[in-house]
């Protein structure tokens, strides 16, 4: 899929594969965050630390071939590669790969709007898959943008794009928001 820009032409997957790139070129390790590693960051500015390669990724991440490939304040895009290990008996994509990239994506959507010393938990996550999935789509995109952010709870929706141009699932979240011991 082609996009139209300013300048010309954009080929989304040779643009989603070189922001890829050079990530995965940065990214040094998987594993938790300790309290050390996340005292006096905001949301964003831990996944900003991520992207960079000075904070390890999700385990998560590795586990299931996805990567945070931009963060802004109440924004997340993490990209992922469908492949045959994600397949279900039918012969597509199982639903909890969907689910995992989207929730991924929303739940860190808000806490990529919360200040240091907040955290969230997902308390509802819905999702909705529109069309199957498969490894012909080499690529694809869940974008999480925040919608409310209260004192104690917050919302955000999100859409799972390929890099063809079409939409294979959206989701919503509300998550529950606590102070970080």
């Amino acid at each position: 899929m082609s996009e139209k820009s300013a300048g010309g032409t954009i080929d989304l997957k040779a643009a989603w594969q070189a922001r890829e790139d050079e990530i995965r070129s940065v990214t040094r390790s998987w594993g938790v965050l300790t309290r050390e590693q996340l005292a006096g960051k905001s949301g964003v500015e831990m996944f900003r630390a991520m992207i960079a390669g000075e904070l390890p990724a999700p385990p998560i991440t590795k586990t299931l071939d996805f990567i945070l490939v931009e963060a802004e304040p109440g924004r997340i895009v993490f990209q992922g590669r469908p492949g045959f290990a994600h397949y279900n008996p039918m012969g597509t994509v199982h639903g909890g790969w969907f689910a995992t990239l989207l929730d991924s994506a929303v739940a860190c959507a808000v806490q990529a709007s919360l200040p240091a010393g907040k955290a969230y938990t997902t308390a509802e996550l819905k999702i909705n898959i529109v069309r199957p999935l498969t490894d012909k789509v080499p690529l694809v995109r869940a974008e999480g943008k925040v919608i409310h952010v209260g004192g104690r709870m917050a919302t955000a929706d999100g859409r799972l794009t390929g890099c063809d141009g079409k939409l294979y699932a959206h989701a919503s979240t509300t998550c529950f928001i606590f102070e970080t011991p």
